[in-house]
């Protein structure tokens, strides 16, 4: 017998902006629901103009990179993909800038803030991905007081965002911006990616920490009708 596919939807979440369409998939289950984003904000002009494509999707394993960023101690490490995300529930998001007013005011701190709850959720590694060097991470993150509870990491040269097509070139605008990285958030699991939220430009709309938070209730709805009692009495 052919597996049934279930179908979420989010009635709870109202806004006045449109509809979003998120895939995500659990262990045996593909599915998709609509979701409108609890606080739409506008995108900075500076990134409007941008036109991206990305290459990843769910169901997708990541591709291995190698990202830096300062520990606590003051010193350089680096990190793997694979080190992030291998038999662990990793979030990572993106944000096109730090220092930014959109990734300083509300996508960073919105993931420090929800840090804990989505670690009683199960997710063992929350880290914000730039395209920006490990000194002005470093720096950003002194700057937010974020703590250790979310890894700020450098993609320095872009090389992972560009592995996943995520990348967008900000050079026709007077900020000088260059390449960077386009806006998203996604949950990883061992690797492969679970839940992926991606975002026009600098627009935030569907990868914040609520929205995280929402997608692992999902998840975990989708594995309990698979393996527990019935819901529907």
């Amino acid at each position: 017998m052919a597996a049934t596919t279930p179908s979420f939807a989010f009635s709870g979440i109202s806004s006045s902006s449109k509809l979003h369409r998120i895939s995500a998939s659990s262990s045996s289950y593909s599915y998709s629901y609509s979701l409108r984003p609890i606080t739409p904000l506008r995108a900075h002009s500076s990134f409007k103009s941008a036109k991206i494509s990305a290459t990843i999707s769910v169901g997708d394993k990541l591709p291995e990179a190698t990202l830096s960023y300062f520990d606590s101690e003051g010193e350089l490490q680096t990190a793997t993909i694979s080190d992030l995300t291998k038999s662990k529930k990793t979030i990572l998001f993106a944000v096109p800038g730090a220092f930014t007013p959109t990734c300083s005011q509300k996508h960073l701190p919105g993931f420090v803030e929800k840090a804990e709850e989505l670690k009683a959720k199960g997710v063992n590694t929350i880290a914000c991905v730039s395209v920006n060097d490990a000194f002005v991470m470093k720096a950003w993150k002194a700057d937010l007081n974020v703590g250790d509870n979310v890894l700020l990491l450098s993609d320095g040269n872009g090389d992972f965002t560009k592995a996943i097509g995520c990348e967008m070139d900000l050079s026709d605008n007077p900020i000088g911006l260059g390449v960077r990285s386009r806006r998203y958030a996604m949950l990883v699991e061992d690797g492969i990616v679970k839940v992926l939220n991606l975002e026009e430009g600098g627009a935030f709309t569907a990868s914040s920490a609520e929205d995280m938070l929402a997608y692992t209730v999902v998840l975990d709805l989708a594995i309990y009708v698979k393996s527990g009692p019935s819901v529907f009495g």
